[in-house]
């Protein structure tokens, strides 16, 4: 029996000992490196990707300022409602909710406000949300597989003990918060499946599959996007059940896990619902009326322009068409000729008798 147990002591995944260092007075902390890092990437792929469909590498970037920030609201907000207990449970402290480096992103959250911030920035450039949606799936992916990496600096997000050789360990004072929060009883050395690892693992596997279906039958519409949840969402209900953290149980299950049933199906009818309307992928990425590469503002200016260009074209049409004579009796103001017209030297110009 011992030696079983130093067996899969010695196979265990290690936890980092450390996940915040100083550069000076400035801490450098290891979920907010992954979290940036997981946005690099993205940005990265969605550039590729949005190339190939015919759009504007500077769009993704233009885009990502609207998206990021409202994103990492979004994720705080629902991680904070979805886990209350820390902050406004026993002992909570309602001040963490704004500690965004402790960990703690809702990753439902993240989209739905991001989706609003991805909004707000494509309709600036003119583009389709559901075109910039189907760049971004796979990116987006890989970037919550990078940052998973954060949660594992942080030691959280952990599962259920395990005898199994990859089992994470974790150390004897978090399990000892744990247990505080919990209720449960773990001895300091027990092993836990390593959800982050997993979700990790899963969620390359399904960028992987997204790369290929969307190659394969050259999905449009936002239907990259729909599978892409429906995928996630799949690998997330049975990863949601193997934690142990602290969250909110609504009928015997995480609220997450409700979430995830909820919001594949929704994303599963989706996917089939679009599909059937439109069959092929979309011409082009550009809103129709709209020109990809400028924001609102600049396309109002140049409608403007365009018009008084217009304006200006047909006033000086008109008063050189009065001045050839060749007009039916009245001016370019619309008005019966003046009588000094008539009167006019050869010499008087379109400009003079204006």
């Amino acid at each position: 029996m011992t030696t079983t147990i130093l067996a899969s002591v010695q196979a265990a995944i290690p936890s980092p000992s450390q996940h915040t260092w100083y550069l000076g007075p400035v801490p450098l902390r290891a979920y907010a490196l992954a979290i940036l890092a997981g946005i690099a990437v993205a940005i990265w792929i969605t550039t590729k990707r949005w190339v190939a469909r015919g759009g504007d590498a500077d769009d993704v970037l233009d885009i990502a300022f609207w998206a990021v920030p409202f994103g990492i609201v979004g994720g705080r907000i629902y991680h904070v409602f979805s886990t209350p207990e820390p902050y406004w449970g026993e002992g909570g402290d309602p001040v963490r909710a704004l500690y965004v480096w402790e960990g703690g992103l809702g990753i439902w959250g993240a989209v739905a406000l991001g989706a609003v911030g991805a909004w707000i920035g494509c309709r600036r450039k003119g583009v389709r949300l559901s075109s910039f949606a189907d760049a971004l799936a796979p990116g987006l992916l890989v970037a919550q597989a990078v940052g998973r990496l954060g949660n594992w600096f942080n030691q959280e997000l952990f599962g259920a003990p395990t005898t199994l050789p990859w089992g994470l360990e974790i150390s004897p004072e978090v399990i000892e918060q744990l247990n505080a929060q919990t209720g449960t009883s773990f001895a300091a050395g027990t092993l836990f499946h390593p959800t982050f690892l997993y979700e990790l693992l899963w969620n390359l596997g399904a960028a992987a599959l997204l790369v290929w279906l969307d190659r394969r039958y050259r999905l449009g519409h936002g239907r990259v996007f729909w599978a892409y949840v429906a995928l996630y969402t799949l690998g997330r209900v049975w990863i949601e059940m193997l934690r142990i953290d602290t969250a909110e149980h609504v009928l015997g299950l995480r609220l997450n896990v409700w979430t995830s049933i909820v919001v594949g199906l929704g994303a599963l009818v989706a996917f089939v619902v679009i599909g059937r309307r439109y069959p092929d992928r979309e011409d082009g990425v550009e809103l129709p009326g709209r020109v990809s590469g400028g924001d609102a503002e600049d396309d109002r200016h140049d409608t403007e322009l365009d018009t008084e260009l217009d304006t200006t074209s047909t006033a000086h049409a008109g008063a050189a068409k009065g001045a050839s004579g060749r007009d039916d009796g009245r001016d370019s103001g619309g008005g019966p000729r003046r009588a000094d017209a008539d009167a006019a030297g050869p010499d008087q110009g379109p400009a003079d008798r204006a």
